[in-house]
């Protein structure tokens, strides 16, 4: 995961943590005062699901990691989990922190096969370790603020499928419909980005197709065939819309970096690019070579003819 998104799922956990420290504490405690009696703690358990924010199993586990518990549930006890060996598990494959609560990395689930989270606390008494309570949680049943973290704006270089690159000298690009009538394509493209309202499209040159998404429907996005993008009438297709003010490509940007997808195109009959897509409101570039190789990088450096990016294609 990049940075950005490692430190959104750190403030997740971080607020998750904080959520259930005090109840997971408290309820070891009473558990500690009954351990290990199974009737009494599923009767402990049962009693303090209802104090333990969106919780959806609680269960009590001895210090090598076996159930001594039912399964507690809202819906009552479930009796099959007594005697489980959760010992390897992935929430007990690490040491509890001093502070007595683990909360796990999210796993997928055995029970429900969705993605899911355990916290796990340390149940103990006058400094003696007992074991483990263990509190089940379903990720869609969590209140995740889930900020949208920024997506990075750097030049990222992604490798695509080893089968397609091991036999990629064996290949030679072979012209497309868009190929051949390429200077009529291009201001279609431009005119549907610059007066249409398309905020984002991707130009798919091997299959001759453009896939567009516009501002008056972000939702939705439009594939225009070969027929369609070599025809200005279909400029008439869509209402006038004014260039967006949010937008991070300038207007007179558009037609350089379509000039720079056709450049890539016919630069190398082995070494081609397949796609190309731009994002107004993000400020991307991507590049989809023949390689399968994928380039996402910020316009500016795209249109930057002593960039890195142009550097390394030589």
């Amino acid at each position: 995961m990049t940075p950005a998104i490692q430190a959104s799922v750190a403030r997740q956990r971080t607020a998750l943590y904080n959520l259930l420290v005090e109840p997971l504490a408290f309820l070891a405690a009473r558990c500690a005062a009954c351990w290990p009696h199974r009737q009494r703690l599923d009767a402990v358990l049962s009693s303090g699901l209802r104090t333990v924010p969106h919780c959806r199993f609680l269960y009590a586990l001895d210090s090598d990691g076996i159930q001594i518990s039912d399964n507690v549930a809202a819906e009552g006890l479930i009796a099959s989990d007594f005697g489980r060996d959760r010992s390897e598990r992935p929430y007990l494959q690490k040491p509890i922190p001093p502070g007595g609560l683990l909360l796990s990395e999210a796993y997928i689930s055995l029970r429900a096969g969705r993605p899911s989270l355990t916290a796990i606390q340390w149940v103990q008494n006058g400094g003696r370790h007992l074991g483990y309570l263990g509190a089940d949680f379903d990720l869609r049943s969590l209140p995740l603020t889930r900020k949208l973290y920024p997506e990075p704006d750097h030049w990222q270089q992604i490798k695509g499928d080893p089968a397609i690159r091991g036999s990629l000298f064996e290949q030679q690009r072979v012209d497309s419909l868009m190929d051949q009538n390429i200077d009529s394509v291009l201001p279609v493209v431009e005119e549907l980005v610059t007066e249409s309202g398309v905020f984002h499209t991707k130009l798919h040159f091997s299959s001759s197709r453009a896939t567009i998404w516009l501002v008056a429907d972000p939702f939705c996005y439009r594939i225009l065939a070969y027929e369609a993008l070599v025809d200005p009438d279909i400029c008439l297709a869509y209402p006038h819309h004014p260039y967006p003010e949010k937008a991070l490509i300038p207007k007179d940007a558009v037609r350089p970096i379509l000039d720079g997808f056709r450049r890539l195109r016919f630069a190398d009959d082995v070494i081609y690019l397949r796609s190309g897509s731009l994002n107004l409101f993000n400020g991307m570039v991507g590049l989809n070579f023949s390689c399968d190789g994928s380039h996402y990088l910020r316009f500016d450096q795209f249109l930057a003819q002593d960039s890195p990016f142009w550097r390394s294609i030589g």
